[in-house]
């Protein structure tokens, strides 16, 4: 499988220059400014994103208790697979604000659905921002009427979606079926700060044109987001508002891709790119950040203990702050390790910095400190680990924590 992988990713995977959520075929997007959202020269803060074709589609969601209102009717929407077109907001979260949050999170359903000719029910609808804040519809309600859709509006989406962020992110590859057909998913996200999703703060919309089987719709996203958004982590706070979204319209003409056959191994490595690409981006963007933190760890027992072990590590708070000091004091990697609830034996673990060995069979190595610490200067900080338990492997994206992340959250609404 992972020689396979390789070898498809070389010859076949493409990465499309410029390319964004509307780059796969059929799928037309845009934004306007509804006075939302405050920060940012670039004002955009209302958009949509439509599939000129009748789409499948799944989500998967926060796992906060206090889910907001945009997230509820979207899973009162995709209950039967299926949604058209999203419309999404930055600059207010909707969220815990009771029946009228939810009766708002509808009318701009109803709205993005007018607009485009589709029914209520085939519109996803997501917000970010500022919680408890109720949405003011009197400036939504025009700054819809006022996006225009184009396949150059993907641009325009991304941009606005955004908070925090210090610049958008977005991407999208092609990649080859085994009929010869060029399949595309194309891909934006949001986020810097209340990065730690539980899914499934984050927001990520995903469209393809390839054709997908139902059941494999699912199944695609929720492995995608386990090996990208869910095993990165900015500072361990789960929003209300997490949720990625995949639209498929089946128009590069392919039939529709099932589970476990060669095809589906093809499309969920594209998926598995964009989904990653976006997710690093949001952890190397993580606010006030100057490092992105990676942790690759390997030997475990199982995917989900590997897993649960990277992230783990790239969440300790006490680590992110001594690789912001560029301070090798690898014993945080260690604590974290038998903090995260994997498995592991101290006596087997074996942990590297880049090329550097520190510890070995759970006994610390020689090294040069300052040469150490210069590495750790850098735009990128990696840690290895060898669990040396089984054949499992994961890794996870975090980001170092500096002053700049307590002053921007020390004054988010004031």
């Amino acid at each position: 499988m992972r020689a396979w992988q390789s070898i498809h990713k070389e010859e076949h995977l493409q990465r499309i220059e410029g390319g964004t959520i509307t780059s796969p075929q059929g799928f037309v997007a845009g934004a306007a400014y509804a006075g939302l959202k405050v920060m940012g020269e670039d004002l955009r803060d209302v958009g949509i994103l439509f599939s000129e074709a009748p789409c499948l589609a799944a989500a998967v969601y926060t796992s906060n208790v206090v889910k907001a209102a945009p997230l509820v009717v979207t899973q009162e929407h995709l209950r039967n697979g299926r949604a058209r077109a999203l419309v999404v907001n930055s600059g207010n979260a909707n969220a815990c604000t009771g029946e009228q949050g939810r009766a708002d999170a509808r009318e701009m359903a109803a709205l993005t659905a007018k607009k485009v000719g589709i029914a209520t029910e085939e519109v996803a609808v997501a917000s970010t921002g500022v919680i408890g804040v109720p949405m003011p519809m009197e400036q939504v309600r025009p700054a819809i009427e006022r996006i225009s859709l184009s396949r150059e509006g993907g641009h325009e989406l991304a941009r606005a979606i955004v908070t925090t962020d210090t610049f958008t992110k977005e991407i999208a590859v092609a990649v080859r079926l085994g009929d010869g057909r060029r399949v595309m998913v194309g891909g934006i996200a949001k986020g810097a700060g209340m990065i730690h999703p539980n899914m499934a703060t984050l927001l990520g919309f995903v469209a393809t044109d390839a054709a997908l089987s139902p059941d494999f719709v699912t199944e695609a996203l929720t492995e995608a987001t386990d090996s990208s958004f869910n095993v990165i982590s900015v500072d361990g706070d789960t929003s209300t508002n997490d949720n990625v979204v995949l639209f498929a319209n089946g128009l590069a003409g392919n039939a529709p891709i099932a589970a476990g056959t060669p095809d589906a191994e093809a499309f969920q490595l594209a998926l598995n790119e964009v989904c990653i690409y976006l997710a690093k981006s949001i952890a190397r963007d993580g606010e006030g950040a100057s490092r992105l933190l990676e942790v690759t760890v390997q030997g475990a027992l199982t995917v989900a203990d590997a897993r649960k072990a990277a992230r783990g590590v790239v969440s300790s708070s006490l680590l992110k702050a001594a690789v912001y000091g560029a301070d090798p004091n690898w014993g945080r990697v260690l604590m974290a390790l038998g903090n995260s609830g994997a498995a592991m034996i101290e006596e087997k673990t074996d942990l590297y910095m880049g090329e550097v060995c520190l510890m070995k069979s759970g006994r610390p190595m020689p090294f040069d400190r300052d040469a150490a610490s210069r590495s750790m200067t850098g735009k990128e900080v990696a840690f290895q680990v060898h669990l040396n338990m089984g054949e499992a492997c994961a890794t996870a994206w975090g980001c170092d924590l500096t002053e700049q992340y307590v002053i921007i959250n020390s004054a988010y609404t004031t």
